[in-house]
């Protein structure tokens, strides 16, 4: 059994709990924000006080929007925890109230979806609130817990069973799969099937189905929409949600100087590579599979944005092409610098487009191959 693993948002958390100040934490479900925020719970000297959202109990001593019953509750409390936070009625208003009118009480709540919370808790809670998004296992966090060896020989599991925090501390591949299977049937749409009005689970499968299969490719929503029956705006619409519980994202296509760069297109990616093959039922080894290329693209991507929600770095993400069909994989641009990464499986070392150079000559570029990726993160 690996020892626990260490979250790299962990200490970052840990020093924006501050007095008469909440932390949110979003992430898709299953990825650790409860056992995080055990961890946090457990590093705080003060007294402390964990609810859970799912629980009737916690939605009773909630339901009382009034000072006088929340200063009862949290009588003596330094921390107030509060998980699953986006199933408590009025959450935003209620923590408004807490840390208003309870001197020096932190707060600290999750959500497994940011549609919910952020809409709920974010207006009210503007100039007290900071938050943090909460993804599987990134290979940094993992690699503590491996020899260099261990690495190597795991890549091939990353790529087809992904990193969700239960699948990585499993040694059986038929463990691995049924859990993936359970979490796509159980938990995956849950959030987005809770919204009043939506009905078309089949829909929805269907279409991250298609996206799945279309990974790292451009996507018309046009397209989409006439193979399964649904309107452009539905399916725009059904993307939307699906990124805000942390399924999917997209990277637009990178456009500053040039007329012949595509600028309208979007791809879309998956967090996790286990639950995009969940969803299409591919758990085949990569020595059989037509498909590794676009598995290897969606892995580096991801823990490139991983690393950039762990460590804060504000960056955006894009894919670069011209209309002649010059492309570029991965473009990163923070705010005084700018990134073209090629990503490759096989060894090829190509250099940047001559006119993406042209065109930024400030830009740095890389590849990003097997035998580099894991000082890249």
């Amino acid at each position: 059994m690996m020892e626990p693993i260490k979250r790299l948002l962990q200490d970052r958390i840990a020093e924006r709990i501050e007095p008469n100040k909440v932390v949110l934490i979003f992430g898709a479900r299953r990825v650790g924000k409860t056992i995080l925020m055990r961890q946090l719970i457990n590093g705080f000297s003060g007294k402390t006080l964990l609810l859970n959202g799912e629980d009737y109990d916690t939605l009773a001593l909630m339901e009382e929007r009034s000072i006088a019953n929340y200063r009862h509750l949290l009588e003596g409390v330094d921390l107030l925890a509060i998980d699953e936070a986006q199933n408590i009625p009025e959450i935003g208003s209620k923590l408004k109230l807490i840390v208003d009118e309870i001197e020096g009480v932190r707060v600290i709540v999750s959500g497994s979806s940011s549609f919910d919370l952020l809409n709920k808790a974010g207006e009210p809670l503007v100039g007290r609130r900071t938050q943090f998004h909460l993804t599987p296992f990134s290979q940094k966090e993992i690699a503590p817990s491996e020899t260099a060896l261990e690495t190597r020989q795991n890549l091939e599991s990353r790529l087809i069973y992904g990193s969700y925090p239960e699948v990585v501390i499993m040694d059986s591949f038929g463990g691995k799969t049924d859990y993936l299977r359970d979490i796509v049937g159980a938990y995956l749409l849950k959030d987005i099937l809770s919204i009043d009005g939506l009905k078309n689970s089949g829909k929805l499968k269907e279409l991250l189905r298609l996206i799945a299969f279309q990974l790292g490719n451009e996507v018309s929503y046009d397209e989409l929409g006439k193979q399964i029956g649904m309107s452009k705006n539905t399916v725009e619409k059904y993307l939307d949600l699906l990124s805000k519980v942390f399924v999917v994202y997209r990277l637009g296509a990178y456009a500053r100087n040039i007329r012949k760069e595509v600028s309208k297109a979007g791809k879309w990616y998956f967090y996790d590579n286990g639950i995009r093959n969940a969803i299409i039922g591919n758990f085949n080894p990569l020595s059989i599979r037509q498909d590794v290329g676009a598995l290897w693209e969606n892995y580096i991507i991801s823990e490139r944005i991983k690393a950039n929600y762990n460590n804060g770095l504000g960056k955006e993400f894009y894919f670069w092409r011209t209309y002649d069909r010059q492309e570029i994989d991965l473009i990163e641009e923070a705010s005084n610098s700018l990134m073209a990464l090629e990503i490759k499986w096989g060894n090829k070392n190509p250099e940047a487009p001559g006119i993406f150079k042209e065109a930024y000559p400030n830009a740095t570029f890389d590849v990003i191959n097997k035998d580099n990726y894991l000082i890249k993160f």
